[in-house]
């Protein structure tokens, strides 16, 4: 049996999931990047004993890339299924990652599957997969990417349930650097008051956030002995602006934080 990733709960979340998964519903969940989504769902499809299939969406992605195409191989022409298709029939767990990326047409397949039909068409081959009682559909999507041309149609939205993420409370945030990296106490409680002084600029300056996965990189530099200073420059401030002011400003609070 595979070890289930490291995950500490913000609140009801892993309750959710399971009674989600239980009552096959699809289950959509918001939040900043780096916020734990992927990890979330990682660690509930190894708690749950399912097949992961996870696609990271992007702008080119087309539902062919998800349910699959006919290649040529061998002088035959042959169908593959994509990521989508093999977790219905192993009755798995399909991931979709920031899915308003992905194009309009992906809604098409995702929607028979996301309501009480729960079957997927293949119209390429003309099968009609009902999916399994342990079939879950789960996506994800940043909130504060969207515009009006990404956003996602109130028809998707109100087939799932949905859940908010956000960065955990600063007590929960450094036992989960302890937790990922070993870091010591005074280290994650430095690093954690930190993030938390870069999220107040997020507004003005920044993009996105400090991230606590952004912190479990600096964490895990600075344990291997990588200078600590440095080590905040790489992991989050070289990361979070190319602007050469905005930098600067950022490794101001990164000095006082260290105390030079």
């Amino acid at each position: 049996m595979h070890d289930i990733p490291f995950y500490k709960a913000h609140g009801n979340e892993t309750e959710l999931f399971e009674h989600a998964f239980r009552n096959q519903l699809p289950l959509l969940i918001k939040g900043p990047t780096g916020c734990g989504k992927t990890r979330f769902v990682a660690h509930m499809a190894a708690k749950l004993g399912r097949p992961l299939y996870t696609v990271a969406c992007h702008d080119d992605l087309t539902a062919a890339d998800l349910v699959g195409r006919h290649l040529i191989g061998d002088g035959v022409t042959y169908w593959n299924d994509g990521p989508l298709t093999r977790a219905v029939r192993e009755g798995g767990i399909c991931y979709l990652d920031e899915v308003v990326e992905a194009r309009k047409d992906t809604t098409v397949v995702l929607h028979p599957l996301s309501d009480d039909r729960r079957i997927l068409p293949i119209e390429r081959t003309g099968e009609i997969l009902a999916a399994p009682p342990h079939f879950m559909l789960v996506v994800s999507y940043n909130p504060g990417y969207q515009n009006f041309l990404k956003g996602m149609k109130p028809s998707t939205r109100q087939r799932f349930v949905s859940l908010r993420f956000d960065f955990p409370e600063s007590a929960l945030e450094i036992e989960i650097l302890r937790g990922e990296t070993g870091a010591d106490e005074m280290l994650s409680n430095r690093l954690v008051n930190l993030a938390n002084a870069l999220r107040a600029l997020k507004e003005h300056d920044l993009e996105e956030a400090a991230s606590t996965r952004l912190l479990v990189y600096a964490a895990t530099l600075i344990k291997s002995g990588f200078d600590p200073v440095e080590a905040c420059r790489a992991a989050l401030v070289e990361t979070l602006t190319d602007d050469v002011e905005t930098a600067q400003a950022l490794m101001e609070i990164i000095y006082a934080a260290f105390g030079r």
